[in-house]
């Protein structure tokens, strides 16, 4: 009997006949005939040969020799049953290099081997790697092509006519799901080093199971792409009954340690199994209580508050009772009287002292009050002397500062940010010259980001950016870009004059445009919106997607706004225009580079911003050039707000000088001149400081000509108003001099002090790395140096000469004319208004007990909340804080953001590699077959597996293992030479095939190409020293291509420094990966410390020196260790105001109490910082130095005041309060609140965060210590009284001449 069964088969023309065939089927199952009809009438048609096509035995082929060719040259197999053929010898031993499992007999001509050959020359160099992959990866095309029982498992199932003959065009495959999962599994971690990624993205379009490998694999290609030329269908399943089978050959794990697959490759290897990586560690300590988690920090601050608060209570009460008990104890003695009847004066002055210090004392105070003393009497002396001579004092004091302004001849600017924020002797500034020098600097980038604006219909979600018009309109947008013609020199320069080239033809721009090859013609050609979708999934497999420079395009790169690998989905398009760059930034290849720039960003805001945002889209863009561009013109972004404020001060300093009690004297009261005339004071500071920096080679920045004079004038102003306001407290009827001396006497000391402290804590910032913030900390102290020696000299000399004015009845500012009173009395000077607040008010309300009790505990709660706070401070400094607000890159830094879905490149560098065949170093850094398993590129790899927390997102892109690769003996196609022993290029690659003459073919001018080695030419398959050395050249000038795509140029062109490496060592190479996506400053300097630290493992464990490097980790370097820095510095500067207080105090007591308070200043800045979300950075870490100067001020006044009163605690502290507290509302606090408010309106954002928040929270803070905290605290603790302690000494020496005299 006969079955039948009808198949109908549809091809297309080109002598290609449309055919169906009917299958009769015998009893005997190995014998299987046909009968061709044409489709028109069913008529057999005639057949040049008869044949058997269905015979399914063992022995038995499917498919034999080869019976046409495509119009793209892809050869055709023959659908011919026949007896599997004996090959010669040579062929034999051929077949079995290639396909091991094949012996005897085989169903394939040398022709087609010679085709499989062919084939799969473009997949072995992707997978040689792993040689158990490759194994499969063969074992499956042998035993399609050549396997002597091909018809076992092979059925073919639609033919074409070609010119006559009939070809395969369809079979089914069968094979089992064993095979199936096995051959994934061993190839599925397979990398392709170039492109950062898995070899799967290129052979099997990045399939995520056997399945869908299978379906891409056996897809029919189109004309003129890799491919099959007939369509595979993998099958599990054989028909019943049909004598077919599974193929049977066995698959290999790439853990079999026979086949020495790496750990990159095979993570799954026994010999790769590492332990898994720990978690990471808990940034803090926390602790659950009910429904809150509570940090440990704050959990212990709190508890700590409640042991103080019950210790202070405890304290309170048990001096209240030993107050009682003392008084009880002195009564009587005060009671004793002497042989004459009267009070014992020696009694009452003991017991006196007794009540009023109970404070021990040390044994060299009497030493440092006499120190004090005299500093005090040189002051008076010194007073006298000026109120003499205030004209030489004025110009001998202006005279020395214009000296120094002579050196603001050779003032400049420093404006590059490598400059500013990098200091000296960074290692991170070292990693990246020699980088720079040994292998190729960074390429400069120029990007823009066009993207959808969210729909408010559909809540937050933007639109897919995906659509026709937004493609044409990005097509508009590039012809425009490459229409951009800069001047340098008289030369036009264009971008692809600039452009990065990697294979010295087309320019490696980063855009989606690039599936198109950057041609809008092709939009249309190649399928639109729909042929992008088809690449975003096959951006390596398929040639139609290969960008212009002939490389895959990686859909993260060129899109944005996406989650996952969702791309279709993305709302953004990313384009980035690498640009060449140079080592010496003056030559000329930057200096063009810079010039196209400008021109780039001028085209974008003029033309292109007005039709994106007319299209409902947002743009944003940057060049390699905009922050150094943005940041100059920074410089004049807020002169009118800076000067503002200093017209604001100098008015408020006119008034608070001067006195407008009395309208009658209002004109020569006033101190206008005067306040004009300090103003004056502090900028000749300013300009003498800037000029020795710039005499001494310095360059300023502008920072220092924005922020210095406005923080002089701030701490120049308190000085002036507390001297003016002494003179001013004086009695009216003494004379001058006698006023200026009484005056100096009384405020200089803690005008010195206050100064010195300033002085210390700015110049402790010179310990910065960071060149801006040490420079803005040394113009500062000097500044702030010279402002002090200025008011003491030349401002005391104007103090002079305006009080004189104001005797002599002239009028302020015009002195020339004199005012006539017919009250030639004195008038009496009234208490001003903020005088009677601190009297009656504000003293009266801080002597009650319970409001101590309060001011003290809130303030020690807000301390140790601080303590708290600090903990969440983070270190960095946004990009976009540094920028004006206007600034087009504050868009930009906000898109990156949002829209980027890849992170920066990184390397790892590997100084002195020896590549010597004695070297274990080759093993000890690949990571292919037969290297170590801790290699550094297995180790890169595994650590890619935890990107969370090694920031690593793929394995690195190796040089050595593809040159190992590319040399093997299995790349066949790629290492090979002619017979003169010179490189011979692959197969199609010209001389060899010439695009121009059709498809490229056997023979021609390579026929007689070899491989460079055989396996018996190499050792354990490593070359030798010299093999390594001849081709290493070669291979970084191969290009790759199809039938080899392991080249090194291009790729790997300036990987390697060739610089002296024929002594068999290379001085410098590195291996490419990338981190992962960073958004937070925080992510930026975790990345860096994880990969220092993986570098230091990997380092200390293969004993090479190894390094990463990219290109942000230069200005991110000082941000690990910036907490050290920070509580460095300020342990410094504390310390170093603690020995000027103990100097001029006199009393460790009162030092003491100063570094208390000012700490509890800045820790309540650090926690206010946490609060507004400032982060901990240079900038900052200055700012808290400089407030540590700053605070003394509101300090130290009240406490030399309280030091020099006499009386018990509260008395004395009235007195201060009464004495220095309205200077310090008005001529500190006030004064520097209303110069800082000003800059709350600054266009930098620099200025807003770190001047006028932190300055503005140090001004209220610094003010509620100093005058709440302070005196509460002196009130119940303070120091002795220094005057008491004075009297003591003159009364122990009176007492003794007296005993001297009564002996006598």
């Amino acid at each position: 009997m006969l079955s039948f069964k009808k198949i109908t088969i549809n091809i297309s023309k080109n002598k290609e006949t449309p055919l169906s065939f009917v299958k009769l089927k015998k009893t005997r199952k190995d014998h299987t005939m046909i009968l061709l009809f044409s489709n028109t009438n069913n008529k057999p048609m005639a057949s040049k040969r008869p044949f058997l096509l269905e015979r399914h035995s063992s022995n038995y082929c499917a498919m034999y020799d080869i019976c046409g060719q495509r119009s793209d040259g892809k050869v055709l197999n023959c659908p011919y049953g026949s007896e599997a053929v004996k090959p010669d010898d040579l062929f034999s031993s051929k077949v079995q290099s290639l396909c091991p499992t094949i012996s005897g007999n085989v169903c394939c001509t040398e022709a087609q081997f010679d085709n499989l050959r062919t084939q799969v020359q473009q997949a072995i160099p992707l997978l040689v790697g792993c040689p158990a992959c490759l194994r499969n990866f063969l074992n499956l095309f042998c035993e399609l092509s050549c396997s002597p029982h091909q018809s076992l498992f092979i059925n073919v199932t639609s033919i074409y006519e070609v010119n006559g003959n009939l070809t395969v065009n369809g079979i089914d495959y069968f094979l089992t799901e064993t095979f199936g999962e096995g051959l994934y599994n061993s190839c599925k971690d397979v990398k392709f080093g170039t492109m950062n990624t898995k070899a799967m993205e290129f052979v099997g379009a990045g399939a995520q199971d056997f399945k869908e490998w299978f379906a891409f694999l056996g897809k029919r290609s189109d004309l003129g792409l890799p491919g099959s030329p007939y369509a595979i269908n993998f099958r599990s399943s054989p028909p019943v009954l049909s004598g077919m089978e599974h193929m049977n050959v066995s698959t290999y794990s790439c853990g079999d340690t026979s086949f020495g697959c790496s750990c990159g490759d095979c993570p799954s290897s026994p010999a790769c199994s590492y332990p898994e990586p720990s978690p990471p560690k808990k940034e803090y300590c926390s602790l659950v209580i009910g429904f809150f988690q509570v940090k440990c920090i704050d959990l212990t601050m709190f508890a700590l508050f409640i042991v103080l608060v019950c210790s202070f209570s405890w304290w309170n009460k048990f001096q209240n009772t030993r107050e009682m008990e003392t008084l009880e104890f002195v009564m009587e003695p005060l009671l004793d009287e002497g042989e004459e009847g009267d009070v014992s004066y020696v009694n009452l002055m003991m017991n006196e002292m007794k009540i009023h210090e109970m404070v021990p004392q040390f044994t060299d105070e009497a030493r440092l009050l006499i120190n004090q003393g005299r500093l005090s009497s040189f002051f008076r002396k010194y007073g006298v002397w000026v109120a003499r001579n205030p004209a030489i004092v004025l110009c001998s004091s202006l005279a020395v500062v214009l000296v120094l302004c002579f050196g603001l001849l050779r003032f400049e600017v420093e404006t590059q940010p490598e400059k500013l924020w990098v200091g000296r002797g960074s290692r991170a500034a070292e990693e990246k010259k020699y980088f720079d020098n040994h292998l190729a600097p960074f390429y400069r980038i120029e990007q823009l980001i066009l993207a959808t604006i969210p729909d408010s219909r559909h809540g937050k979600k933007s639109p897919r950016i995906l659509t026709e018009n937004n493609f044409q309109l990005l097509f508009d947008i590039q012809e425009k870009v490459d229409e951009v013609l800069a001047n340098y020199s008289g030369n036009s320069v264009a971008y692809k004059d600039i452009c990065l080239k990697p294979l010295d033809q087309d320019c490696a721009t980063q855009s989606v445009l690039q599936y198109f090859k950057m041609d809008p013609g092709n939009y249309d050609d190649y399928g639109g919106v729909e042929h992008v979708e088809y690449c975003l999934q096959h951006y390596a497999s398929a040639d139609t997607c290969m960008s212009a420079f002939k490389a895959p395009l990686d859909p993260s790169v060129v899109l944005g706004g996406f989650s996952g690998t969702n791309y279709s989905e993305a709302s953004a398009f990313v384009v980035t225009y690498p640009v060449n760059n140079a080592v010496n930034e003056a030559g000329n290849e930057n200096e063009k580079a810079v010039a196209w720039e400008k021109a780039f960003i001028q085209l974008l805001k003029d033309e292109i911003l007005p039709i994106v945002q007319s299209n409902n889209l947002s743009l944003s863009f940057s060049s390699e050039s905009s922050i150094e561009e943005e940041l100059k013109r920074e410089s004049t972004a807020d002169v009118i707000t800076i000067l503002i404020s200093y017209l604001v001060m100098f008015a408020y300093i006119s008034v608070t000088l001067g006195d407008v009690n009395h309208l009658s004297t209002i004109f020569l009261s006033t101190k206008v001149s005067l306040a004009l005339s300090g103003v004056m004071v502090v900028v000749l500071s300013v300009l003498g400081s800037a000029g020795f920096f710039s005499l001494v080679g310095v360059k300023s920045t502008l920072i220092i000509l924005e922020v210095i004079p406005f923080l002089v004038l701030a701490v120049g102003v308190d000085n002036m108003c507390i001297l003016v306001h002494a003179v001013k407290r004086q009695k009216e009827e003494l004379n001058l001099e006698v006023r200026i001396s009484n005056a100096l006497g009384d405020v200089g000391p803690s005008i010195t002090l206050a100064s010195l402290c300033e002085v210390l804590a700015f110049a402790v910032g010179g310990f910065i790395s960071m060149p801006a913030c040490r420079v803005f900390s040394m113009f500062a102290a000097l500044a702030v140096l010279l402002d002090f020696l200025l008011q003491v000299t030349a401002f005391v000399a104007l103090i002079v000469f305006d009080f004189s004015r104001a005797e002599a009845k002239r009028v302020d500012c015009f002195p020339c004319i004199k005012v006539f009173s017919k009250d030639e009395g004195t008038i009496q000077r009234n208490p001003g208004l903020l005088t009677r607040y601190m009297e009656e008010v504000h003293a009266q309300i801080l002597s009650i007990r319970a409001v101590k009790a309060v001011v003290i505990t809130v303030f020690v709660a807000l301390s140790l909340a601080s303590i708290a706070l600090c903990t969440r401070i983070q270190p960095g400094l946004e990009q976009q804080v540094a920028l004006p607000r206007d600034s087009y890159l504050q868009g930009y830094f906000n898109d990156l953001s949002e829209y980027l879905r890849v992170g920066p490149p990184l390397y790892f560098v590997v100084k002195d590699y020896n590549y010597s065949s004695k070297s274990e170093h080759t093993n000890q850094l690949c990571s292919i077959s037969q290297c170590d398993s801790n290699s550094l590129l297995n180790e890169i790899s595994r650590a890619s597996l935890t990107p969370k927390t090694s920031y690593i997102a793929k394995p690195a892109a190796s040089w050595l293992d593809d040159f190992l690769v590319w040399m093997s003996p299995e790349a066949f196609g790629c290492c090979r030479k002619f017979v003169n022993n010179s490189y011979c290029p692959p197969d199609d690659q010209p001389p060899c095939c010439s695009p121009d003459e059709g498809p490229c073919g056997f023979g021609g001018v390579c026929k007689d190409c070899t491989t460079c080695f055989l396996h018996s030419d190499l050792y354990n398959d490593r070359p030798s020293t010299v093999q390594f050395r001849e081709k290493l050249p070669w291979f970084l000038s191969a290009l790759p291509s199809a039938d080899c795509a392991k080249g090194g140029h291009g790729a790997y062109t300036s990987s390697v420094d060739l610089t002296g490496y024929e002594s068999g060592t290379i001085l410098a190479s590195e291996f490419r990966t990338y981190h992962t996506p960073l958004n937070k400053q925080d992510d930026f300097v975790n990345s860096m410390r994880a990969a220092r630290d993986f570098c230091s493992k990997v380092s200390s464990s293969l004993k090479i020196n190894v390094y990463p490097y990219s290109v942000f980790y230069i200005f991110f370097e000082q941000y690990l260790d910036i907490w050290e820095t920070a509580l460095i510095n300020i342990g410094i500067a504390l310390g170093a105001v603690f020995m000027v207080c103990l100097v001029m105090t006199s009393s460790v007591w009162s030092s003491a109490i100063i570094i208390l308070v000012l700490a509890m200043i800045v820790l309540n800045l650090m926690g206010l910082m946490a609060v507004l979300k400032i982060q901990l950075n240079a900038v900052s870490v200055v700012n808290l130095l400089m407030s540590i100067g700053i605070a003394v001020e509101f300090c130290v006044h009240i406490l030399h005041a309280f030091s020099v009163s006499t009386g018990d605690r509260e008395k004395r502290t009235r007195e201060a309060l009464q004495t220095m507290g309205s200077s310090i509302l008005s001529g500190i606090t006030i004064t520097k609140l209303v110069g800082v408010i000003v800059l709350s309106f600054a266009k930098s954002e620099i200025f807003v965060v770190y001047y006028f928040q932190m300055y503005l929270g140090l001004v209220l803070i610094g003010f509620l210590h100093g005058l709440v905290f302070l005196p509460v605290l002196l009130s119940v603790c303070g120091p002795p009284s220094t005057v008491v302690t004075l009297q003591e000494i003159e009364r122990v020496s009176f007492t003794d001449r007296y005993e001297e005299n009564d002996e006598l």
